[in-house]
């Protein structure tokens, strides 16, 4: 039996999908937008997926539009609130998986020692 890369498994997946070969073009050149911080070129980026004839990328194209001075403001500031995030997100699983057995306190208790927990083991 044959292995392939995971590169090589990629780039036939991407030949026998156009749909997902275009998909993948545009979220790398979005991640260049990302990586480089520059905002410039989002429009230009935006017209792209609206003409990609795929309606979800399209959806996407016009709900960045909407709220487009946000987005130029999250791509080009190094400011984000991944942390509080990452709070809320552990507040949410704990609530979850208490799912009402117990009180306040208990659920205090978790979530300080859970973000204990992250500080030592990021």
């Amino acid at each position: 039996m044959a292995t392939t890369t995971t590169a090589e498994a990629l780039r036939r997946l991407l030949e026998h999908c156009p749909e997902l070969n275009r998909t993948h073009d545009l979220v790398r050149q979005f991640a260049a937008v990302l990586e480089t911080r520059d905002a410039a070129t989002l429009p230009a980026w935006l017209d792209q997926l609206a003409a990609s004839r795929l309606p979800t990328l399209a959806s996407l194209a016009k709900a960045i539009r909407e709220d487009q001075p946000a987005v130029v403001q999250g791509i080009t500031t190094p400011f984000n609130s991944g942390v509080n995030e990452g709070r809320i997100t552990d507040l949410k699983l704990q609530k979850r998986i208490m799912a009402g057995r117990a009180g306040v306190p208990l659920l205090r208790h978790r979530v300080i020692h859970m973000a204990l927990l992250r500080r030592r083991y990021p």
